[in-house]
């Protein structure tokens, strides 16, 4: 079914749409499908979902407010958008904690069902804003949610509450009017998500019929909008987050490298969702366990790594924390695997739902003794796909655990994925050792001169039992060995297979107009603000030169040559400053920080004014 308007939508480049309410008001679900829908209709996004820090914080506060804001475009879209331009708040906790952020001039759409006393006070308020005139920069639209969508179920036999629970469909229903979004892709979600329950599947179709039909009769908007699609790259594309980006990743690594996958986890916020995507993919050989602590998850993986499979955990910074010991057993036994990190607010809990890029320095030096370990950086929720083929990549060859960084933002937000043709994705497949490769023995360490990879030999192998461990080895026989000087050595040619990776990785790329003095350097998920800051720079005549790191270690050869080129360089990061130290300290330049530790993500504002700062520090023009 399609529901035409009469009304001539106006046709606009953009928007920026933040729906928030209580924790249990389906804030993810309503943003999550108009972000499919809008998918649908072929516009590029970005997504920032926000959820509560805690598990379930009383309803009606502050510290219960959940959102999702979405950015639509008919152009490349680099980022969620720095703030919205249409908020739809739920009750008065969700305007108070984002107000704010609407832009002045913003449509504010509100359940004002909601906006009775308890509510208000749960909130902060001390009387209504909706009447005290403190909304007055705003477009002010109050709808009675509740009360039409309870009217638009009442005779299809539901129970009041699920009736209840269905409004945040009508303001999806209208939000969907608004902005000529499809409908057939939401009733068909809403017949799939609900199949089995009749009436929640009626109550459910009729809220949202109920608001986007509200939308059309109410006389309350002049006429809706539309962002006509957006020119993409032509191919297949679905709507995808970093997490299942990541699993999708970890599956076709191991189809490259012709391994089954071996996937072992504790859970945790915000990875968890990579062991959900992988268990329901069993049918690629697939082999997932859900392990009853950290430490118990790493050592299964590094057991499966010992076993010739593509093993991975992946976890947070606190479970980083905790396998550090066995990832110092995996670098001393020279394995390959992937530990996957996305990052979270820290220390200790800190933000388990907010977004941070603070665990870098961890993991560079996170493991006692010299134990280096590379290092890939995702910069995008669909990148996290060919990240997370790189670091197996890397792993295989050159038999080394692996650290592959996302973050909370890219985990769950979303943007579309033009799916890879097959032909197009890498040979990763490493051989196994299957002979005696010194004098009739088998030696362990015996290694490859050109990338310093030990031979992998699967246990069991006729001929070829020999002895790894965290006990320092013999270069060359694997024998337990406490020579000095042996152990020197040893120390020498896992740092120098680490570093040697340098030559195996793309040159980082610049983007400078010619004549820049000053470079915005980044890593992971500052990649699209980044971009979009020096976009906006230039528009106002600054010359700004851009560069991302995908890979942290090592760095790319020629990033000393970069460096050296500019005047300033500037490196925004969600964290005090930890890509800077290391720059610093490896090239000598004066490399400063742009730090946001909020648990939120940069806006392209904020790397903006520091680009302007730096440039015209006294503010001329």
């Amino acid at each position: 079914m399609t529901v035409d308007s009469e009304l001539k939508p106006e046709e606009i480049g953009d928007v920026v749409i933040r729906f928030a309410g209580d924790s249990g008001d389906g804030m993810q679900l309503t943003g999550d499908r108009f972000t499919d829908a809008s998918a649908v209709f072929g516009n590029d996004l970005a997504t920032m979902p926000n959820f509560p820090a805690e598990i379930r914080a009383p309803a009606g506060t502050i510290a219960g407010v959940s959102s999702f804001q979405v950015h639509i475009s008919s152009h490349e879209t680099l980022t969620p958008g720095d703030r919205p331009g249409v908020l739809v708040a739920m009750n008065p906790a969700a305007l108070k904690a984002n107000i704010k952020e609407l832009v002045p001039g913003g449509t504010l759409i509100v359940n004002e069902d909601s906006f009775e006393v308890r509510n208000l006070e749960k909130a902060g308020y001390i009387g209504n804003p909706l009447d005290d005139g403190s909304l007055a920069a705003y477009r002010v639209i109050q709808i009675p949610m509740t009360s039409i969508t309870m009217k638009a179920t009442k005779d299809l036999g539901v129970k009041p509450r699920d009736a209840q629970r269905a409004k945040n469909l009508f303001a999806l229903g209208l939000v969907s009017w608004m902005y000529t979004r499809p409908v057939d892709t939401t009733i068909a979600w809403i017949e799939k998500k609900f199949a089995g329950k009749e009436k929640v599947v009626a109550a459910n179709i009729a809220a949202f019929r109920a608001g986007f039909n509200f939308g059309e009769t109410a006389e309350l908007f002049d006429h809706p909008y539309t962002v006509a699609p957006a020119r993409l790259e032509p191919g297949v594309y679905r709507n995808i987050s970093g997490n299942v980006a990541t699993a999708f990743g970890l599956i076709a690594a191991s189809q490259c490298a012709k391994l089954p996958l071996f996937y072992a986890s504790y859970p945790i916020t915000p990875a968890s969702d990579i062991l959900h995507e992988l268990s329901n993919l069993k049918n690629f050989g697939v082999r997932t366990i859900q392990s009853e602590d950290e430490i118990a998850a790493i050592g299964a993986v590094v057991g499966a790594a010992f076993a010739g499979q593509l093993a991975v955990t992946a976890t947070s910074g606190p479970g980083v924390d905790l396998k550090a010991e066995t990832l110092g057993l995996a670098v001393s036994a020279e394995l390959p695997l992937l530990i996957i990190d996305v990052q979270r607010g820290g220390p200790s809990t800190g933000l388990p739902t907010k977004t941070e890029q603070a665990d870098l320095m961890l993991a560079m030096y996170g493991r006692h003794g010299e134990a280096p370990m590379p290092i890939v950086a995702a910069k995008s929720p669909s990148h996290c796909f060919d990240a997370t083929i790189e670091a197996a990549r890397i792993a295989l060859k050159y038999r080394t655990p692996v650290f592959l960084l996302t973050d909370g933002f890219l985990a769950n937000g979303a943007e579309p994925w033009r799916l890879p043709s097959v032909s197009d994705l890498p040979d990763i497949s490493v051989p196994f050792a299957t002979e005696p490769n010194h004098e009739g023995e088998f030696w362990p360490f015996l290694r490859d001169p050109e990338t310093l990879a030990r031979p992998w030999a699967i246990p069991g192998t006729e001929g070829l039992e020999h002895r790894i461990g965290g006990i320092e080895k013999q270069d060359g026989s694997g024998n337990i060995d406490y020579d000095p000087g042996n152990h020197e050595l040893m120390t020498q040619l896992r740092a120098a297979k680490v570093a040697g990776i340098a030559k195996d990785i793309p040159l980082v790329e610049v983007d400078d107009p010619g004549s820049a003095s000053l470079l915005v350097l980044g890593w992971g998920s500052t990649w699209g603000v980044a971009q979009q800051a020096v976009r906006q720079a230039r528009a106002r005549g600054l010359s700004v030169a851009h560069a991302h790191l995908v890979h942290v270690n090592p760095f790319p050869t020629n990033l000393g040559e970069v460096l050296a080129r500019y005047q300033h360089c500037l490196i925004p990061e969600m964290n005090t400053g930890q890509l800077a130290r290391l720059v610093r300290a490896e090239f000598l330049v004066d490399a400063k920080t742009i730090s946001k530790v909020q648990g939120l993500p940069f806006r392209a504002s904020e790397i903006e004014d520091a680009i302007v700062e730096t440039l015209n520090p006294k503010g001329n023009q």
